[in-house]
């Protein structure tokens, strides 16, 4: 049986400013594709994506290469909801910016979107693992940029950061410990990076076979449905 993740749960629901709707999109059926002629007859010509094969790597350990492998598991649970962080940053940044809150109606503002955000994500992240929940802490503060702590007491002020900071603590996590892509982290910078350009795809398939979430896909972030 294992552990269950709260920690991460709640600071994500507290750095969470605004819930999205989502838009819909009408789409056509079919795509552009180019074409050539050459004697008088017509060639369409289409770009075919390239397709990445992974085997394991014989110059690791055993042992490293089951550390490989649960992380490329943990990256794939935890990295959506570092992208989410970053969307719904972005967007709650630019209404506090423009809507000249009083402290009161700022105050009633977080206190309303953490409600439904904790009704919207709550479920979700407490499936993550304790594990998980760290890489999802590393991944928040390579997204916006500030680690997990400057997050919060920046949204909920000094006394709560440093509540959450010492709850962290005990499970093994460190809020304000930043990300670290050339050091620690490297290995999150690289499968973010293959997350981007399609490539992570392939190398899940390979380990695990076809992906449940809809979010790994061969164009990564590019994902459009």
């Amino acid at each position: 049986m294992r552990t269950k993740l709260i920690i991460p749960a709640i600071v994500l629901c507290l750095i969470y400013p605004l819930t999205l709707t989502a838009q819909k999109e009408t789409r056509r059926e079919g795509h552009v594709v180019g074409f050539i002629i050459e004697n008088g007859d017509t060639l369409f010509v289409s770009s075919i994506p390239a397709i990445y094969v992974y085997n394991r790597d014989k110059r690791k350990k055993d042992k490293e290469w089951r550390e490989f492998y649960k992380t490329v598991h943990n990256f794939a649970r935890a990295y959506p909801f570092a992208l989410q962080a970053r969307e719904r940053m972005d967007t709650a940044d630019s209404i506090l910016a423009v809507s000249n809150f009083t402290p009161r109606e700022r105050e009633r503002f977080l206190a309303k979107t953490e409600r439904n955000l904790f009704a919207e994500f709550e479920g979700p992240l407490r499936k993550l693992t304790f594990t998980q929940g760290r890489i999802l802490l590393r991944l928040i503060d390579r997204e916006i940029g500030q680690t997990s702590y400057a997050v919060v007491k920046n949204y909920r002020g000094g006394l709560t950061a440093a509540f959450w900071q010492g709850v962290a603590k005990i499970f093994g996590a460190d809020m304000k410990k930043p990300y670290d892509k050339y050091g620690e982290d490297k290995l999150l910078e690289e499968l973010v990076q293959m997350y981007h350009d399609g490539r992570f795809y392939y190398l899940y398939f390979s380990l695990f076979g076809s992906p449940k979430d809809s979010n790994i896909s061969p164009y990564g972030t590019r994902r459009t449905n």
